[in-house]
């Protein structure tokens, strides 16, 4: 036989391995799964299928049995989470003439397996897209017309993901059948071999025994409640020291719902049955299933909200030691994420390193507060609310307990989002209305007689009238250093010397008072005022008041509340990775003692469309300037100097050249950017993945820029504008990017070829549009002509009519509070702040003149500046004072002097 001969049969061997007969279905009962299967039917080898709307590749069936192909028509595809092939719907079943099963993801319990040896064997799939290299002869996969090439460029395996190419030479015959190292997270994944299906006993009169004794044991034994009970999965775990077994509970619901996509991805890098769906039942029987496997860690992706659920449950099935958790932000606040590490929100980083970061993290311990509450007798009954409660939603806190204005802005978000649900589908959306129930609240001053009906007394210390001394309309217990999407309301570390320095796992709670003006401040780095540090808290109040634990809100009714320590929880705290020092960039040259690094701005357009293709990103960066650091700095140290170059370089033509010396014949000089960059900034690392992805601010301080950069430093400006378009007020010189006065010179990048879109940076001028379709809709208040003509390719940012007025202008004028949220989620930031010609007017200006309260607060809580002047030197408050809305100026003119102290502490900090 010749070696192709044999090859030919060994890869036909690795996709038809033999599969349990018993573990078959037949086709009649056969379904589509989207979940894991827990039954005692469960399929061995049985895929997991998601809808996808990938275009150009190839069915993996084959020509010969697709039905597509013999329809002669586009039908529905599905993509397998776990091993990732895609096949049409209707061709699901033809996998069964082929014999291709999924990885498995259990055994099978019996006499022999049990004595067979442990080991996990490789899942090998074709592959007609490859990245990375070959194992065998360490070159790339050439993938010609990859989208539609009918070629299978490599075999790899879905669990340890070693990729060969498809041929004699790279692929032998010794692969098919040798263990599998499950890769290079192997230390995480729990083995197909630990979970053991059990079947039930087909004898009808051992099967009656056997529930006799079940029925007996359920009975006597005093273990826990599952120990009697009959299930069809068992997990045997053989304990190693360097494992570290995970369990990740996703809440698909969370934050903008996010959750779907990455139960996907987490199937692919791990074992689908340590992947739970909380919206499935719960975090309860998989914590029941994993309790007995050593070394356990929890990754739990969701909000805050998510982590106390999961807590709340080691609690009750009393884990010895309880699995430390680790956090996945994909929630609206995400305060105790931010406290370990882990970020304010999930956005791009790859997952395999977050599964890095869980790995490698260091075992904290969290405070757990208890919340006893008794309803107070003495409490004048006649000032009963009827839509009060009795009851508090939780009866533990790990981040806050809280009452007052906080506490019923949360209450209305929560209860309008319990009544719709379909609008609460991004964290941008929750945080608008969050605003504008804040900005409701703040006009109608409810909660400012807070101090009137309350006693405090912390550790024997009556509180109250230092309380009633300050009036304020909230009061928290803190337990982390983090409150209300990443404020700070103690204040920072060193600032308070009459109390001890915060901490998550010392035993004590934190009191703070806010006024209104301290609330506000807290955007902008301020403070409430600090009251107390105590063990224990005695809380009563003599009518309901809205009061929230964690972000769950109700409106108690008068009550008497005791607060004190219930336990502490293991938590995993997301470290600085040492381990990257002293080499720089997997080098064996040592860090030098100062690293001179280039840096290049980004702009949000280039990121989302080129982030998969390095190269081509690079190449649409615009230089920002050099930066001098020492070689150990982390990312907090270079956005300091990133910050003061800002301010300090403003180079003159002739040192671009010797700045930024372009390599290569021909190649043009890039155009050194002069437009400073947003508040929004942060850093890209372009070394780590396979392609660029965000580093988030919170985690700036454990990135060292060794890490994340070799020669060149890439930072993402969400807020980038590159081109002055025509008949921009002169009132608006922040929109222009490249200087375009005689005294200034710059030049231009190299033109895109006709087949590569043009990035932003490489885009020219861009006339307005006049009497547009799209401004039309906006006049109209015609939402969804509006929305269909932006998805059909309109440009919100581009369209003009012959005053200069954007669709945001014509938005506000019509008053259509839809299609101005639409615009502010969907345009450039940058269309905020555009005058039109004829006055000098922006979007707020005329929001203010026309007196429409929510609108305002929209365009104000996007970024807008509220210290614009239009053409007769008003600002968008004097609009409101001469439109008689003295609460809307009051508003204007609170949030005016806030920005005004935020841009003086961005100067300072510079």
């Amino acid at each position: 036989m010749t070696r192709k001969a044999i090859a030919k049969s060994g890869l036909q061997h690795m996709i038809t391995q033999p599969v349990p007969t018993l573990a078959l279905r037949s086709d009649s009962e056969r379904e589509i799964r989207s979940t894991v299967d827990w039954s005692e039917t469960a399929v061995y080898g049985e895929h997991i299928w998601f809808e996808t709307n990938v275009s150009g590749d190839f069915c993996y069936v084959g020509e010969q049995n697709c039905v597509a192909k013999m329809l002669q028509k586009p039908l529905s595809k599905r993509k397998c989470a776990a091993c990732k092939i895609v096949v049409h719907t209707p061709c699901i079943e033809q996998l069964e003439k082929i014999n291709f099963r999924c990885k498995p993801s259990f055994r099978e319990y019996g006499s022999r397996n049990v004595r067979e040896p442990t080991i996990v064997r490789h899942h090998w799939v074709h592959r007609r897209r490859q990245e990375g290299k070959c194992r065998q002869c360490g070159k790339g996969f050439q993938q010609k017309f990859a989208f539609h090439s009918k070629e299978i460029v490599a075999i790899s395996c879905s669990w340890c993901k070693q990729a060969y190419h498809s041929k004699v030479s790279c692929f032998m015959l010794q692969h098919i059948e040798e263990p599998c190292s499950l890769g290079a997270h192997a230390a995480v994944v729990i083995p197909p071999t630990w979970i053991l299906r059990v079947r039930h006993p087909q004898n009808p009169l051992k099967s009656s025994k056997k529930k006799k004794r079940t029925s007996f044991k359920r009975k006597s034994s005093k273990k826990g409640p599952e120990e009697g009970r009959w299930k069809p999965f068992v997990i045997k775990p053989i304990p190693a020291p360097l494992m570290k077994p995970l369990l990740v509970f996703v809440n698909p619901k969370s934050g903008g719902n996010q959750g779907t996509k990455i139960i996907q991805s987490f199937m692919w890098y791990l074992n689908p049955r340590q992947v739970f769906d909380l919206s499935q039942g719960g975090p309860k029987e998989g914590l029941e299933m994993y309790r007995k496997v050593h070394n356990l860690r929890i990754l739990a992706c969701g909000g805050d909200g998510t982590v106390g659920w999961i807590l709340s449950i080691l609690d009750h099935l009393r884990l010895n030691p309880p699995p430390p958790v680790a956090i996945l932000p994909l929630g609206t606040g995400n305060d105790l994420a931010r406290t370990l590490n882990w970020g304010g929100g999930y956005t791009d980083e790859p997952l395999s390193k977050i599964l890095s970061h869980v790995e490698e993290g260091e075992i904290v311990q969290l405070d757990r507060w208890n919340l006893q509450v008794e309803p107070n007798l003495e409490a004048n009954l006649e000032e009963k609310d009827e839509t009060s409660t009795d009851k508090l939603p939780l009866d533990v806190f790990n981040n806050y307990f809280s009452l007052g204005f906080d506490a019923r802005v949360t209450l209305e978000f929560h209860e309008s989002r319990e009544a719709n649900p379909e609008k609460f589908n991004s964290r941008f959306r929750n945080k608008m209305f969050y605003a504008g129930t804040a900005f409701s609240d703040f006009l109608m001053g409810s909660s400012k007689d807070l101090a009137k009906h309350i006693r405090v007394v912390c550790d024997g210390t009556d509180l109250t009238p230092k309380i009633q001394d300050l009036k304020p309309q909230c009061l928290v217990f803190l337990n982390i250093p983090r409150y209300c999407a990443g404020t700070m309301p103690w204040g920072n570390p060193g600032e308070h010397h009459d109390f001890e320095p915060q901490r998550h796992d010392d035993g004590c709670l934190e009191v703070i008072g806010f006024t209104m003006t301290s609330l506000a401040a807290l955007q902008v780095g301020g403070h409430g005022e600090r009251l107390h540090q105590c063990r224990e808290v005695l809380l009563t109040t003599s009518k309901a008041i809205p009061m929230q634990v964690d972000g769950e809100p109700c409106k108690l009714g008068a009550s008497c509340i005791r607060i004190c320590l219930r336990n502490q929880a293991n938590m995993v705290q997301k470290t600085k990775r040492r381990n990257s020092m002293p080499l720089l960039n997997d080098s064996q040259q040592p860090i030098p003692e100062r690293l001179r690094i280039r840096v290049s701005r980004i702009g949000m357009h280039d990121y989302e469309a080129l982030h998969y293709d390095k190269e081509k990103l690079k190449e649409a960066s615009v230089p920002l300037g050099i930066i001098v650091v020492p070689g150990d700095s982390d990312l907090e140290m270079c956005r300091t100097h990133i910050e003061r170059l800002q301010e300090d370089f403003s180079p003159c033509p002739s040192t671009i050249q010797s700045l930024f010396p372009q390599e290569g014949d021909g190649a043009k000089p890039k155009t050194l950017s002069c437009q400073k960059l947003s508040p929004k900034w942060c850093f890209l690392d372009s070394t780590t993945a396979d392609r660029f992805y965000r580093i988030d601010r919170a985690q700036e301080h454990l990135n060292y820029v060794t890490e994340i950069s070799q020669d060149e430093l890439f930072v993402l400006d969400p807020e980038l504008v590159l081109t002055q378009t025509v008949g921009t007020s002169p009132a608006m010189p922040d929109l222009v990017d490249v200087p375009t006065t005689p005294t200034r010179q710059h030049l231009d990048l190299p033109a895109s070829p006709p087949s590569t879109p043009v990035s932003s940076s490489e885009a020219g001028s861009c006339h307005p549009i006049k009497d547009d379709a799209l401004i039309d809709a906006a006049k109209n208040n015609d939402f969804h002509k509006f929305k269909e003509l932006h998805r059909s390719g309109e440009d919100l940012m581009m369209v003009r009519d012959h005053t200069g007025q954007t669709v945001l202008h014509h938005a506000v004028k019509s008053g259509s509070k839809e299609i101005v949220k639409y615009i502010i989620e969907n345009a450039p930031a940058e269309i905020l702040d555009v005058a039109e010609e004829e006055n000098g007017e922006t979007s707020l200006h005329q929001a203010a003149a026309l007196r429409q309260r929510t609108i305002c607060h929209y365009i104000v809580e996007a970024g807008a500046s509220l210290m614009k002047t239009d053409l007769q030197g008003d600002t968008p408050k004097h609009r409101a004072e001469k439109a008689n809305d003295p609460d809307l100026a009051a508003y204007l003119e609170n949030r005016q002097h806030y920005q005004m102290i935020q841009r003086e502490d961005q100067e300072t900090a510079v």
